[in-house]
C-alpha cells in the first residue's frame, strides 16, 4: 500500500482499513502460535501499512487544524 493511495482515502476509510489490518495481524498471530505461518514477512508488511495509515491520519488532522 502506497502513501499516495492512502492520501486519496477519507478518514473513515482509513480507520476502517486500519481496523481490518489489525484484525488480520491478530489472526496471523494466532496462526503463528499454532505453528502455521505461510509468509512470515507479511507480519512486517502489515505493521508497516498500519503505521502508514496512522501517519496519514495524523497529517490530515494537522492540516484540518490549520484550516480552522
Amino acid at each position: 500500500m502506497k502513501v499516495k493511495e492512502l492520501n486519496d482515502l477519507t478518514e473513515d476509510d482509513l480507520i476502517a482499513k486500519e481496523k481490518q489490518l489489525k484484525k488480520d495481524l491478530f489472526d496471523m498471530e494466532s496462526h503463528r502460535q499454532m505453528g502455521r505461518v505461510e509468509k512470515p514477512a507479511s507480519f512486517r508488511n502489515i505493521r508497516r501499512d498500519i503505521a502508514r495509515i496512522l501517519t496519514v491520519l495524523s497529517q490530515k488532522k494537522v492540516l484540518q487544524g490549520k484550516k480552522n
